[in-house]
């Protein structure tokens, strides 16, 4: 019986069930307790993995699991840095980010070359790849700045593009020196190696995107697409480790790659952040705790001395270059301070160059880098990661609340409820992850999922059935995007009449739907549901059709009809387009007449600058087949309509139908009715029965009367 009981406890705890159990309550339990002590989580993962490891209590060791989960972890906030950034602002930005990335390599390399040689007395051959340690930084605290929303701001743009020259210049100065002591210091052996690095890099660059693209027109499922784009991820990383690099530029080059194919709130975002936020990091940055040696602060001597003045120089140098940055280009504190925090921590690329010296053995038999360099990188790494985890924590904090308080002269004003009708299960993803791209990110939870079933159907039970299984895919499409979406089942006399009556019980703004398939000849080509709709309300309606994922649409191309500036929806609508182009990545061009392009070109700069726009004149409303030379399969139509007898209605309108089923078949299209003054007309009357405009004969006369005394 004793033997039930008989616990052998043996230190350092090897079972892997074990491992990973007190791996995960670390994960756990850190963040909630530190936070209490308004200690960032990044601080708390790295102090934790000190108290564990067999510099502290020895609970475990630092084994081959650690290094594998660690290198994943890096890759992954490299990956997830460029996946993040808002590439419009990064080539806005990508000037300010090589002047900060430069001067973030410069400083440090020569502030720590005179440091080595004249305060540690090492040679020069040692002095430069030390100082190469300084210059170099990781995204550790990355992290914090999608916890608060600002990665996308243009501050958050410069570091990390700085991040990309300054490693780059780092890792190219350490795979010099590390040829130099294998034989491979020939004349061109650096000058191949840069030539190798530009050939793989536009390799990724031509490649990746192409085959993504094929691959996610192809296969929707998101577990597919989780795996497909992990896998691009290392093969990415493992070919700059081919060539000499280090794999965490393969990383970020395939995170910048992969941006504009995986939106950022798309399901498959949502999905590469939660795994990578709650194992694959929390893992690197706990293993990073673990190889630091706590005892090495209180132990004196020259190790002291060498990492006092290894994170004084780090620290120094890294300050000095985000302060040039700032006077130069005229940049506010706060984002001073975010440069700062996120340019700072040295972690990743630190450490291989520092085990790469300890590694080399010179002709005397010495260490390129000794004992006393090794132990310092390890202060080094533990000082700069927790002093850039409280920088960035309060930058961001301050710019969150900044941008919370400030005039959104750059926002939408206005609340939004978008309806999404869904009856069709195949379109169910489509209409919804619509929504998700044209939706205000700050405002939150308003999209709203109708299903409408018939009073009169002979086959209730089905269709209730039906109706529920329809609302449950489109709360899982949102869910999948951590957005809340509401769901509404009702019975009506017809659909149109339960999507109007929708509309005014929830205050819906817009409403999105699928294009109507004809069903017969005598059909119309949007169908009585549509038509009567339009009559039936007057706030903005989207019609859609897509022949391929969201994510692999390359351009949005926007026909314009004369006066529409004039409609009030007309700055809702444009906000819309500008969104997803922005979070699709792609660019809008817009088609419209002079007087209406005057008046969108403002509008734009003012509230959507950073959207990659072009404009061109459309001379009249009737050359819309023009349009069949620009539009590619790969490319959105927005056709912007209006109903009857509104400001931008034309008679040209009326062949629309024929001309998208002729001309644009093929095409991924939208049909929108912006928001319109006046009371919506009723669905149907006693003297109207099929919901026929009676005026429009008569306007139809007017005109051509109008036109017969201007030619006379």
């Amino acid at each position: 019986m004793s033997d039930l009981f008989d616990f052998h406890l043996k230190l350092p705890i090897t079972d892997p069930t074990w491992v990973f159990f007190l791996v995960l309550s670390i994960i756990l339990f850190a963040p909630l307790i530190l936070s209490k002590l308004r200690i960032p989580h990044i601080v708390g993962m790295i102090l934790a993995g000190i108290a564990i490891g067999e510099h502290g209590l020895n609970l475990l060791m630092y084994d081959s699991s650690f290094k594998l989960f660690g290198k994943v972890g890096i890759y992954y906030i490299m990956f997830l840095a460029g996946l993040e950034m808002n590439m419009s602002d990064f080539k806005q930005q990508r000037g300010k980010a090589l002047v900060l990335g430069l001067l973030a390599f410069i400083l440090p390399m020569c502030m720590g070359l005179a440091s080595n040689i004249f305060i540690l007395e090492y040679g020069l051959i040692t002095s430069i790849l030390l100082a190469s340690m300084y210059a170099s930084h990781t995204l550790i605290t990355y992290p914090i700045v999608i916890r608060y929303g600002i990665s996308r701001q243009r501050s958050v743009s410069i570091a990390v593009g700085g991040t990309a020259v300054t490693d780059t210049l780092t890792l190219l100065v350490l795979a010099v020196i590390s040829g130099l002591y294998k034989g491979e210091s020939s004349e061109g052996f650096w000058i191949w190696l840069i030539v190798k690095i530009v050939i793989l890099g536009a390799i990724i660059i031509y490649t990746f995107p192409r085959i993504c693209r094929w691959f996610f027109r192809r296969y929707n499922d998101g577990v597919v697409q989780y795996v497909f784009v992990m896998s691009m991820l290392f093969l990415g990383a493992g070919l700059m480790e081919l060539v000499g690099m280090e794999g965490i530029l393969g990383a970020f080059l395939v995170g910048l790659v992969l941006n504009r194919l995986i939106p950022h709130v798309s399901p498959l975002m949502n999905h590469l952040e939660f795994v990578g936020n709650a194992l694959f990091i929390p893992y690197f940055l706990i293993g990073v705790g673990m190889i630091i040696d706590i005892h090495i602060l209180f132990g004196g001597g020259s190790a002291m001395k060498v990492a006092g003045v290894m994170t004084v120089m780090a620290l120094f140098s890294k300050w000095v270059a985000c302060w040039i940055t700032q006077k130069i280009y005229r940049m506010s504190v706060t984002e001073r301070e975010l440069m700062y925090g996120l340019s700072n921590a040295q972690a990743a690329a630190t450490l291989a160059a520092v085990l790469v010296g300890y590694n080399i053995i010179m002709p005397d038999g010495q260490r390129l880098l000794n004992e006393d360099v090794l132990n310092g990188t390890i202060v080094l790494i533990l000082f700069t990661c927790i002093i850039s985890s409280f920088i960035t924590e309060r930058a961001a904090r301050k710019m969150a609340m900044e941008l919370e308080t400030q005039p959104e002269e750059h926002a939408d004003k206005g609340k939004e409820n978008i309806l999404i009708p869904v009856k069709n299960p195949e379109t169910i993803e489509e209409l919804v992850g619509l929504s998700l791209l044209i939706r205000n990110v700050k405002q939150r939870d308003r999209l709203i999922a109708l299903s409408v079933m018939e009073n009169d159907s002979d086959e209730s039970g089905r269709e209730r059935s039906r109706s529920r299984r329809n609302l449950e895919l489109s709360a899982k499409v949102a869910a999948a995007a951590n957005v809340d979406l509401t769901t509404v089942s009702r019975y009506d006399l017809n659909v149109a009449s339960g999507i109007i009556h929708t509309v005014k019980e929830q205050d819906a703004t817009s409403i999105i739907i699928g294009l109507h398939h004809k069903t017969n000849i005598v059909d119309s080509f949007f169908g009585s549901l549509t038509e009567n709709l339009l009559k039936g309300t007057n706030r903005e309606v989207m019609i859609a059709k897509f022949l391929m994922p969201l994510n692999t649409l390359r351009r949005i191309i926007v026909a314009v009809p004369p006066k529409a500036e004039y409609e009030p929806g007309f700055a809702k609508w444009v906000a819309h387009f500008c969104r997803m182009a922005g979070i699709l990545t792609c660019r809008i061009h817009f088609f419209a007449s002079e007087e209406t392009l005057a008046r969108l070109r403002p509008l734009i700069e003012k509230r959507h600058s950073s959207t990659l726009t072009e404009f061109s004149i459309l001379q009249d409303w009737d050359d819309l087949l023009l349009l069949t030379g620009e539009v590619n399969f790969d490319h959105l139509l927005v056709i912007i309509s209006a109903r009857r007898g509104s400001i931008s209605h034309d008679g040209s309108f009326d062949r629309l139908p024929n001309q998208l089923s002729k001309y644009f078949a093929n095409n991924s299209l939208i049909v929108l009715y912006p928001d319109q003054f006046g009371d919506p007309q009723e669905v149907l009357s006693f003297s109207d029965p099929r919901g026929h405009h009676e005026a429009q004969p008569y306007k139809e006369v007017g005109k051509r009367f109008y036109k017969w005394f201007k030619k006379n």
